[in-house]
């Protein structure tokens, strides 16, 4: 491995799988000769937001970070570190698994809950399994550009991004879900 994805942005190619990485935008925070950590910042989980009205008050939005240990929550936090367990992933935004942590800092009013994007699991790859996926061209590598990570995002980011993208990307960016249906 001569170079590494950490802060890059993945964007899946469309394919008729139909599975969880199907149209996904995943940040990597992690890639290095044993293997890559990302997290979906795409694609919302109700079951798992249902969980998390008992902590608040108020409407709480979970993604899906991946496939691997839903039971784990992980959060992507925007400005005040208010743990000091977290991986830095730029200046301004760090991931923690401190749950304890942020739940008190949103509810003391120490953190305003629109700097946390909560998911639930993560996306993992074994030692070369991410290059290899890439040389297969089931991702696009594309460096981040002012993303905010904790704004709550959906199936169209998967879309704004394949159209700035251009070219070929325009064409997977109109394509239906169902690229069967094409």
């Amino acid at each position: 491995m001569n170079h590494s994805y950490k802060g890059k942005i993945l964007i899946s190619t469309p394919d008729i799988s139909g599975d969880i990485f199907s149209r996904s935008v995943v940040l990597v925070i992690e890639h290095n000769e044993s293997g890559a950590f990302g997290l979906i910042l795409n694609k919302k989980n109700s079951q798992m937001s249902n969980k998390f009205k008992d902590f608040f008050d108020f409407k709480i939005e979970v993604y899906d970070g991946g496939p691997v240990e839903n039971d784990k929550v992980f959060f992507i936090v925007k400005g005040k570190k208010v743990t000091d367990i977290y991986t830095e992933i730029t200046d301004e935004y760090y991931l923690t698994e401190d749950i304890e942590h942020i739940i008190n800092a949103v509810l003391s009013n120490d953190l305003d809950i629109h700097q946390v994007k909560i998911f639930s699991g993560y996306s993992g790859w074994a030692s070369n399994q991410l290059d290899a996926e890439v040389q297969r061209k089931m991702w696009t590598v594309v460096d981040v550009y002012n993303l905010d990570y904790t704004l709550p995002n959906d199936q169209t980011l998967w879309k704004s991004i394949m159209q700035n993208l251009g070219g070929e990307f325009l064409l997977w960016a109109n394509s239906p879900e169902d690229i069967s249906l094409n």
